[in-house]
């Protein structure tokens, strides 16, 4: 006899990879074969998944409609099913698996919106941390201060596109046509930096240097990568302006390739 385990690992290979004859000689018939019970459970594993990718990336589902868009998550969903059970995690790759996919090429901003939905979707369901304690900072040896490398608030995200695809997302929720015509793709590219505020999550645009900047800063990079990065710019108002409106939650010593060393507790 299977233990629950095995007959758990047969329900998954059942579900993700249409491998039914493994389960279907342990399921009593009662009126129903098993083939079609394991079909109601598929039928229902793709469902909620569809339905929290169409949650996870609004603006796409309404660019696409609704057929191609359950056409589109049901191949992505068979590929790349989720290793975890909490929803709102699943949909990371999307926009990845949406530049691949042949059928949606005509639409060739479509995977930037979808990297700007996810990122808003991160922002949307990111833990509430505490800004970084300013007093900590000032407390650094003057000679470390550029190995700081500095932690982001979880809800910070950042994408740059060759399409001004924070104005397509914008008027696509909001179902503005007018404002939709209007868009031109052959505009400069847009820098998008995407957090949570109190009043909600905002999108704003940067300059590529600052975005640059913010890139190596966000990673975790140190200081002065992240001042190598960006050259010209101000890096001590780009830096006073991220910890004034609490991007940053802590800091660690980094060396210049990148590695963390242990975590600072001044």
């Amino acid at each position: 006899m299977p233990t629950l385990l095995d007959l758990q690992h047969a329900v998954h290979r059942s579900l993700v990879a249409r491998n039914d004859a493994e389960l279907a000689s342990h399921i009593i018939p009662d009126g129903l074969a098993p083939q079609s019970r394991l079909n109601i459970y598929r039928n229902t594993f793709v469902g909620t998944l569809t339905t929290a990718l169409r949650l996870s990336f609004p603006a796409v589902y309404r660019l696409v409609g609704a057929a191609f868009f359950e056409s589109a998550a049901r191949i992505f969903i068979e590929a790349e099913p989720p290793d975890s059970a909490y929803l709102d995690d699943y949909g990371e790759t999307f926009p990845d698996f949406l530049a691949r996919f042949a059928p949606a090429a005509s639409l060739s901003y479509l995977p930037d919106v979808a990297r700007l939905e996810w990122c808003v979707n991160r922002a949307l369901h990111a833990l509430d941390v505490e800004p970084l304690d300013l007093a900590r900072l000032a407390a650094i040896d003057p000679q470390d201060q550029s190995r700081v490398g500095f932690v982001p608030c979880p809800s910070i995200g950042l994408v740059r596109s060759t399409y001004p695809v924070d104005a397509i997302w914008r008027a696509v929720l909001a179902q503005d046509d007018d404002a939709m015509s209007k868009i031109d793709l052959r505009s400069d590219p847009v820098w998008l930096l995407i957090e949570r505020r109190k009043s909600g999550v905002d999108v704003i645009r940067c300059t590529a240097q600052a975005w640059r900047f913010a890139s190596e800063l966000f990673a975790t990079r140190p200081l002065e990568a992240a001042i190598d990065a960006a050259p010209g710019v101000d890096a001590s108002i780009l830096l006073a302006d991220h910890l004034a409106a609490g991007r940053l939650v802590d800091f660690k010593f980094v060396d210049l390739a990148g590695a963390n060393a242990p975590e600072v507790n001044p």
